[in-house]
C-alpha cells in the first residue's frame, strides 16, 4: 500500500505542516489501497508564497517560452499515460476500456499550443495599447469525476496566461493529481508555477478561497460548495469562475431519428457511471412516440456490462464512494415513492455484485417536472423520461430547473434545431449527439455557475486587461 504523504510546493516535494491523513478506498472493492496526507491553511500559505515568488518571471515569459513548456509537458504526459489510466481506474472505478480520461487532457494540452500562438496579448488601437496580462496567482479547486481532465482544463489556461497556480484536487482523486505533479516536475515547470496541496474543502478549499494573495479561484463542483467558495472569496474581491451542477435535458423532437436519439441517450447518460455534470439525465419525448423511444432505451441498457473496471468488457464501473452510492439509492427510492414508473434498475447493487459501490442502470418513465428526480442532480446512471405535446412545452420543461449547464436535442431539421437550441437556457447545446469541441467555451447559466473554461474564453479568465494611453505619442 502506497502512502501519498507529501505536497508539491516550490518545485519540490515537502512534508505537510501537520501530520494528518485519510485512507483511500477503491470503489470497486471497498478496500483501502493507499493513504493520503491532508493539508492545512499553513500548507496553503507556503504554496501561495511559492506561487507569488514565481509570478514576476513567469508572467513576463514569452510565447515561445510557454509553448516550449507545453511541449515538454506533452512529452512527459505521454510517457506516463498508462500510469494515469491505472490510477484513475483505481480511484474512480472508471473502466480501463474507456480512455477518454487521459486522451481528453492530452488534447487540451496540445490545443493550448495553438491558442498561445494565436492569441493577441497586446493590441494597439488608435494610439492606446490594450494589454492582457496575468491576473496574478490562481487557486484551482477540482472535482473527482473527471480528475485529470478538470485539472488540465484549468491548468492549461492558467499556464498559457502566465499565471502560477495552487491546486487542490478532490481528496477522492488525488492519486492521479499526484501523478500529474510528477509529470509537471519531469517537464521542468519553473519552481513555484505549479503547487499541489491535498485536503478537503472546509480546510484547504476554504484557505484558498479566502487567501488575500490569491487573485482568482476556479472551482468545479456542486452548486452548494460553489456558493460557499463565492462567499469565502467575496471579502478579498477576487475573481471567481465556477462550473457547478447540472440537470441537462435531451429533447427528442418528433422529426428525429428516434432509435439514434434513444440509444445515444443511454450511452451518454450512463457514461462514467452517470457522474458527469453535463449528463443528459432528463429525456424529453413527444407523447405519441414514448413507447418507441422506451423500447430502444431498454434494449440499449441491456448491452451495458457492469463489473470490475479492470476487465476489458466492462462498460459501467462503480460510483465514487459510499456517500454517493447511498445518495443515489435514496433518490431512486424517492422516484418510486413519488410515482415514477421504474422500467429497469432500481435500488440495491446489480446482480452478482456483492461489494463495491455499483448502481443498477436505472430508467424511469412517467416522470413529471415537479418530481425530485427531475429537479435534483443525481450524479449516477439514472435517467428520467418525460413527455411533452408541443415544442413550446418541451422548451419550458427543459428550462424548468435551477440549472443551465448543458442541453441536448435531436432533430432532422437544422432550422428547427437552431430555433429550439436558441431558446434553451444552457451554456452548451449539443445537436444530434455531437461530441462538441474542446476549444469551445464551457460554463453554465443560472445556478450552474459563471465564467467559462476552455479556449479563448477560458484563457481570458486568467488575464487582466490594461489600457496604456499615449503609447504611440512622439516624445
Amino acid at each position: 500500500m502506497r502512502h501519498y504523504d507529501k505536497f508539491y510546493i516550490g518545485g519540490r516535494w515537502v512534508e505537510p505542516a501537520e501530520p494528518r491523513q485519510i485512507d483511500l478506498i477503491n470503489p470497486a472493492t471497498e478496500e483501502v489501497y493507499a493513504t493520503l496526507a491532508m493539508g492545512s491553511a499553513s500548507d496553503v500559505d507556503r504554496a501561495v508564497a511559492a506561487a507569488r515568488s514565481a509570478f514576476p518571471a513567469f508572467a513576463s515569459s514569452s510565447k515561445a517560452d510557454r509553448i516550449a513548456l507545453f511541449r515538454r509537458i506533452i512529452n512527459a504526459f505521454k510517457e506516463r499515460e498508462a500510469d494515469l489510466s491505472e490510477a484513475i481506474s483505481r480511484e474512480l472505478g472508471a473502466p480501463r476500456s474507456v480512455n477518454v480520461h487521459t486522451k481528453s487532457p492530452l488534447q487540451i494540452l496540445e490545443q493550448t499550443i495553438d491558442l498561445i500562438e494565436e492569441y493577441p496579448f497586446e493590441v494597439v488601437t488608435k494610439g492606446t495599447l490594450i494589454r492582457r496580462e496575468s491576473i496574478g496567482v490562481a487557486g484551482l479547486i477540482t472535482p473527482w469525476n473527471w480528475p485529470v481532465q478538470s485539472i488540465c482544463g484549468k491548468l492549461c489556461s492558467a499556464l498559457a496566461a502566465g499565471t502560477p497556480v495552487v491546486l487542490k484536487p478532490s481528496e477522492y482523486s488525488s492519486v492521479s493529481a499526484h501523478l500529474l505533479a510528477e509529470i509537471l516536475d519531469a517537464a521542468d515547470v519553473p519552481a513555484g508555477v505549479f503547487n499541489l496541496v491535498f485536503g478537503d474543502g472546509p480546510t484547504v478549499g476554504h484557505a484558498i478561497s479566502t487567501h488575500p494573495d490569491i487573485d482568482m479561484v476556479s472551482f468545479t463542483g456542486s452548486t452548494r460548495a460553489g456558493v460557499q467558495v463565492a462567499i469565502d472569496a467575496a471579502p478579498t474581491v477576487k475573481r471567481v469562475v465556477q462550473e457547478l451542477g447540472g440537470k441537462s435535458a435531451n429533447i427528442i423532437l418528433p422529426d428525429a431519428d428516434l432509435e439514434e436519439a434513444a440509444r445515444w441517450n443511454v450511452t451518454r447518460g450512463m457514461f462514467n457511471s452517470g457522474q458527469s455534470c453535463h449528463s443528459p439525465s432528463r429525456v424529453l419525448v413527444q407523447r405519441k412516440q414514448l413507447q418507441a423511444v422506451l423500447d430502444y432505451m431498454l434494449d440499449e441498457v441491456g448491452k451495458i456490462r457492469v463489473g470490475d473496471p479492470q476487465l476489458p468488457d466492462t462498460t459501467l464501473g462503480p460510483v465514487i464512494n459510499r456517500n454517493q452510492f447511498e445518495r443515489i439509492q435514496h433518490l431512486i427510492s424517492l422516484g418510486i415513492k413519488e410515482g415514477a414508473r421504474l422500467l429497469c434498475g432500481g435500488t440495491s447493487r446489480p446482480e452478482g455484485q456483492s461489494q463495491g459501490y455499483f448502481v443498477k442502470p436505472t430508467i424511469f418513465a412517467d416522470v413529471t417536472p415537479a418530481m425530485t428526480i427531475a429537479q435534483q442532480e443525481i450524479f449516477g446512471p439514472v435517467l428520467s423520461v418525460m413527455t411533452y405535446d408541443t415544442e413550446e412545452e418541451a422548451i419550458e420543461i427543459a428550462n424548468g430547473t435551477p440549472y443551465g449547464l448543458g442541453a441536448y436535442l435531436f432533430s432532422s431539421s437544422p432550422e428547427t434545431a437552431r430555433r429550439v437550441g436558441n431558446a434553451l437556457r444552457a451554456g452548451r447545446v449539443f445537436l444530434n449527439g455531437d461530441n462538441g469541441d474542446m476549444r469551445a467555451p464551457m460554463g453554465g447559466y443560472k445556478q450552474s455557475g459563471n465564467g467559462r473554461q476552455n479556449g479563448t474564453f477560458g484563457l481570458e479568465e486568467y488575464l487582466e486587461v490594461k489600457a496604456m494611453f499615449g503609447y504611440s505619442r512622439k516624445n
